[in-house]
């Protein structure tokens, strides 16, 4: 081969070896641009915050609690606002049916009923006097119109005088009555707001309960809630009542009642749709106020009760957070995050799981498990409104 032969062989080598190298360096850049590409794409897409579908069943729980009231207790007002003479009892002070408890000043009420009396007295004097000049007119002349004019005016006196009688009467009345507090029934002061001198300030002077009917406190609970613990009427409840003596508290566990159950306003959404986005339904929770009776001859009133309670579903299904339930025409839905495999990368995309409520609680909810798996992601949040189809990205 001659010499030109050669260079022409080397002088296409060399074009190969750089066609070869410029073609792997074009590959080399468009994988890379590729990558970049889907990299940057997936950056821009909703991030969501996801948890995995358990199998298993819910616990209900209750902790609440309240102050214990009497049930019988009565406030007593000051009767005719006047000013508060003397405080005869003490808070906590056991006081007897009719025992006087506060006393008003009453000065000014018996000056007056002393002028109504007067009155009175002056009335039936006038009726005498006039009884007496009736009694001449017969010794005299006998003018038929000066008796029948005396015989009216007669009348009309004694008229005044029944009138000014009952009028009397009812002052006296009203002294005995508003001049003083009298307890309605044995028990107990528990507060006194009388202050000698002064007169009430729109509050009862006294307030007395009997300690006999016993004493409640009130719990408000959702609807839910109750049908779950599977509370009613009759029900007695383990109930942990602080109790102070000698200065110390102790705690001691008391039987606690379930004598009353009513409902009450409608307060919120219910906690599954809490944290619904646009568009989505919220369904309102209605309210229940359950009333529970304690007796034991160691309660004074104003102890504080506490009852904790927890009952294990008969139910079971997938358990999911309320955050990740959502509602809307359609029915009470999840999201949840499928995978699919790629040369790339795996991308994740959003699928609309339609899912029926069994329970639910504060915290999580007790769905069916048609169509979600157990460990499949369910989406709780997102960073911007997903909805089925999209693509997302993993916190």
């Amino acid at each position: 081969m001659s010499v030109a032969g050669l260079q022409e062989d080397n002088h296409d080598r060399k074009r190969k070896q750089v066609v070869k190298r410029i073609s792997i360096l074009f590959i080399v850049v468009l994988a890379v641009l590729t990558l970049f590409s889907n990299t940057f794409e997936s950056l821009m897409l909703p991030k969501v915050i996801t948890e995995k579908a358990v199998s298993g069943s819910l616990d209900h729980k209750l902790v609440g609690g309240g102050i214990l009231r009497p049930i019988l207790e009565v406030k007593l007002m000051n009767p005719a606002g006047w000013k508060v003479s003397k405080v005869l009892v003490k808070e906590g002070a056991q006081v007897r049916k009719g025992q006087t408890l506060v006393t008003y000043d009453s000065i000014t009420a018996e000056r007056e009923l002393q002028d109504e009396k007067a009155n009175l007295k002056k009335q039936h004097i006038e009726l005498q006097t006039i009884q007496d000049q009736f009694i001449a007119s017969f010794t005299g002349d006998r003018d038929e119109m000066k008796l029948r004019s005396a015989s009216r005016d007669i009348h009309t006196r004694k008229l005044d005088i029944e009138i000014q009688t009952r009028k009397v009467n009812e002052r006296s009345r009203q002294l005995a009555k508003q001049n003083r507090i009298a307890a309605p029934f044995d028990g107990i002061v528990t507060k006194i707001h009388a202050v000698e001198g002064l007169a009430s300030a729109g509050e009862p002077d006294v307030v007395v309960s009997n300690s006999s009917g016993g004493y409640f406190f009130e719990l408000t609970m959702d609807t839910a809630r109750l049908t779950n613990l599977a509370l009613t009427i009759g029900d007695i409840v383990q109930t942990e009542v602080q109790i102070t003596q000698q200065t110390e508290k102790q705690s001691r566990q008391l039987d606690a009642t379930i004598t009353e159950i009513k409902d009450t306003a409608v307060r919120s959404s219910d906690p599954v749709a809490a944290g619904s986005s646009a568009g989505e339904i919220s369904v309102p929770q209605v309210y229940k106020i359950v009333r529970l009776k304690i007796i034991d001859k160691s309660l004074r009133g104003g102890e504080e009760a506490r009852i904790t309670l927890m009952k294990r579903s008969h139910q079971e299904g997938m358990i999911i957070s309320n955050q990740a339930i959502h509602r809307d025409r359609e029915g009470t839905y999840v999201y949840v995050v499928d995978e699919q495999m790629g040369l790339l990368g795996n991308a994740f995309t959003v699928r609309k799981a339609l899912v029926t409520i069994l329970e639910s609680n504060d915290k999580v909810t007790l769905v069916q498990p048609d169509g979600i798996y157990e460990q499949e992601l369910i989406i709780m949040n997102s960073s911007e409104p997903i909805q089925n189809g999209n693509r997302v990205r993993l916190q």
